[in-house]
């Protein structure tokens, strides 16, 4: 092979596919009721101010579609670090979760060839799952559920 040849990216199957897999379990440890739709506020210990949002937008047979954003407690302030909104597909029947989109861009691909247009890296799709991996791992880690765990009680 010759050195200066460059060497085109390929996407690494099994290890996307294992993301995939890993994001789906953390979701399910989050979101256990996501099947009854609704939404799942998670708050986050290392300042108690922020909040994540896990919201089911549509629910099918086999797959459910959920919006990821990170928001105040309680109408304070955001600062100065904001998650981006991210759209998820999670696949029941595969037992697997990706990101399908963020902030507006509606479709990522699987590669990319660099440099292209928008500077997305080759693997961007690998890297925003990633990047929901590690975000849903600090989650299960340093978050907890603001709603009540128990509702109202016969004995007070």
């Amino acid at each position: 092979m010759n050195p200066k040849m460059k060497v085109r990216y390929k996407v690494d199957l099994i290890g996307y596919m294992a993301e995939c897999d890993a994001n789906y379990l953390r979701l399910m440890k989050l979101f256990p009721d996501m099947a009854n739709g609704g939404e799942r506020r998670i708050g986050l210990r290392h300042d108690g101010e922020h909040i994540l949002r896990l919201i089911a937008r549509e629910q099918t047979a086999y797959t459910t579609l959920v919006e990821l954003s990170q928001g105040a407690r309680d109408g304070g302030r955001d600062g100065w670090f904001k998650l981006p909104i991210l759209k998820l597909r999670l696949y029941h029947d595969a037992r697997v979760a990706e990101v399908l989109s963020w902030e507006g861009v509606r479709q990522i691909r699987p590669r990319y060839d660099y440099p292209n247009r928008q500077m997305y890296h080759q693997d961007e799709k690998a890297q925003w799952n990633r990047f929901l991996g590690e975000w849903l791992s600090h989650c299960l880690k340093y978050g907890y559920h603001l709603e009540p765990l128990f509702g109202e009680t016969p004995y007070g």
